[in-house]
């Protein structure tokens, strides 16, 4: 599965749950919510090509729609932080980095980045990521990044030529990700 299938995948999901889902309830089974879910399903495809292979601007643009659309909320938008291990949260992760907020913890950064909350600490610790002056991590920095290493990559922890074999790896623990 592609990076594209897999975030139209998730799309679909929010889709149906938000929308076409609701709507069907709210009219009582009548079939044109069909006829909208057939039509939003076909929509997420192109959605989901443009977040991963358009321009800059066109990929912001639809991610920021998505968003308002899917994550309506009279506060700001914050998702968990194991929202940004999912295709949606990885595609805003490496276009935007987080839309709202100029810094993230150590946990949401690690998600972002796919590695352990400790693997980010590791590389605030090496200077391989700086750390934000109000504690965190720049989202910037996340981003930039995110986005050397590649589409569809996530950061493998520190570099090889820096690694400390001395003791165990950091990077095979997952019970650091708690917020």
């Amino acid at each position: 599965m592609t990076g594209s299938d897999a975030l139209a995948e998730q799309l679909i999901r929010l889709l149906d749950a938000r929308l076409t889902d609701p709507l069907e309830i709210l009219l009582d089974g009548d079939g044109s919510v069909d006829v909208v879910r057939a039509r939003l399903h076909r929509r997420a495809l192109d959605w989901a090509f443009v977040i991963e292979h358009g321009s800059e601007p066109e990929a912001v643009g639809m991610l920021a729609r998505l968003i308002a659309t899917l994550y309506p909320d009279d506060h700001a938008f914050a998702p968990p932080v194991q929202w940004w291990r999912t295709p949606l949260g990885q595609a805003v992760a490496r276009r935007m980095g987080h839309p709202f907020v100029t810094s993230v913890s150590y946990a949401m950064a690690g998600a972002m980045l796919g590695i352990t909350r400790q693997g980010v600490h590791d590389l605030v610790r090496r200077g391989r990521l700086p750390r934000h002056p109000d504690g965190g991590v720049p989202v910037r920095a996340v981003r930039d990044r995110l986005l050397a290493a590649g589409p569809g990559a996530s950061d493998s922890g520190p570099d090889p030529q820096t690694r400390d074999d001395s003791g165990p790896d950091p990077q095979t623990r997952d019970d650091e990700e708690q917020p």
